[in-house]
């Protein structure tokens, strides 16, 4: 049986060219792999009208939201990314003649490309340390992923046993995710849990150390020398590798900055800018490891069982994973350049 119901305007020209060429209904239903009673239809309409344009094509409610509705709506949107569908309606009938609903209201931004989606969460980057950031992507934008691989990048980290479900949903379009009204930003906090330390290189990944209580001076010095010293001398036995860590106030403290001048003939402390968690790529090692606990079908009831499951998903993070992060800070760097020092998408 041939294709029933309406036609796309081009099979509708086909459908006259056929008839006009002296082909009867069947003979054109046959060539064509339309019904007979399509065929018959079409040629009738345009008998009557001389039209092969589909007079179905305009059947249907009016849109409530022209071109220029969508450009007012736009307009709301760009002012409060994070208003509710009640309040984006609301705002867009003031004034209006003709108002419309919420399911019209959600029905337009989507025609427009907009979705409802949780901001980016990224660090609150001071004008300072914008430059800080910038003045160490500059000096670093000629670094191949060979220079990178003689990093071993660390870092600290807590994770909860339980998790605050409240969050924050923004209206954007697809590319949108970095612009600053799409964002959220962060500071530094800390809660129960369990707090570990870490540290990688391209070459391997290195100790996973839990910390029992608050990380102080004291403490890391035993993580330097029992953890870092032992990693850098042999992963790195030229004496050519780097070390990264943050500017936490441990790791700051005279007794470590004495240490590490202790032993700058074997590896050299990276100068890292501040509030840059996108360029560090352990970063990206806890978001696998946090993944990991919530996607455990017999989640941990009490610390003991939570620093168990991250020392054995940590242990199990594959090569490819953080040699792939290691591999992107090229790209890092001139995103950081890009951004002139501020948020990148990483």
């Amino acid at each position: 049986m041939g294709k029933k119901g309406d036609l796309s305007n081009s099979e509708r020209g086909m459908v006259v060219g056929a008839r006009r060429a002296g082909l009867s209904i069947s003979q054109s239903a046959q060539l064509l792999g339309f019904s007979r009673t399509t065929i018959s239809r079409v040629y009738k309409e345009w008998c009557a009208k001389g039209k092969t344009s589909s007079m179905r094509q305009s059947c249907g409610r009016k849109c409530l939201v022209d071109a220029r509705g969508q450009r007012r709506m736009g307009r709301l949107i760009q002012a409060d990314r994070r208003a509710t569908l009640t309040e984006i309606t609301t705002r867009y009938n003031r004034g209006m003649q003709q108002s419309i609903c919420e399911a019209t209201t959600r029905t337009t931004l989507r025609r427009m490309g907009y979705n409802s989606r949780r901001p980016h969460r990224v660090p609150l980057i001071s004008t300072t340390n914008r430059k800080k950031r910038l003045q160490f992507a500059r000096a670093h934008q000629n670094w191949t992923v060979e220079d990178w691989k003689n990093v071993a990048w660390s870092d600290e980290s807590r994770f909860l046993l339980r998790h605050s479900n409240g969050r924050v949903r923004i209206w954007r379009k697809q590319n949108d995710n970095m612009d600053p009204s799409c964002l959220v930003t962060t500071v530094q906090a800390g809660s129960g849990g369990v707090m570990v330390w870490g540290m990688f290189s391209w070459h391997t990944l290195g100790p996973l150390v839990p910390i029992g209580h608050r990380l102080n001076a004291t403490a890391y010095l035993s993580i330097v020398s029992d953890h870092v010293h032992p990693f850098m001398t042999t992963m790195y036995p030229s004496f050519d590798g780097y070390f990264q860590q943050d500017n936490a106030p441990c790791h700051k403290a005279r007794i470590i900055s004495n240490w590490f001048l202790e032993h700058d003939n074997e590896f050299t402390v990276l100068q890292w800018p501040p509030q840059s968690p996108d360029l560090n790529q352990i970063e990206h090692l806890w978001d696998v490891v946090e993944r990991e606990l919530r996607a455990l079908d017999v989640h941990p009831t009490n610390l003991h069982q939570l620093q168990d499951a991250i020392l054995s998903i940590w242990a199990n993070i594959s090569k490819e994973c953080f040699q792939h992060l290691v591999e992107s800070m090229p790209r890092r760097t001139k995103a950081v350049l890009k951004a002139k020092g501020g948020q990148t998408p990483y």
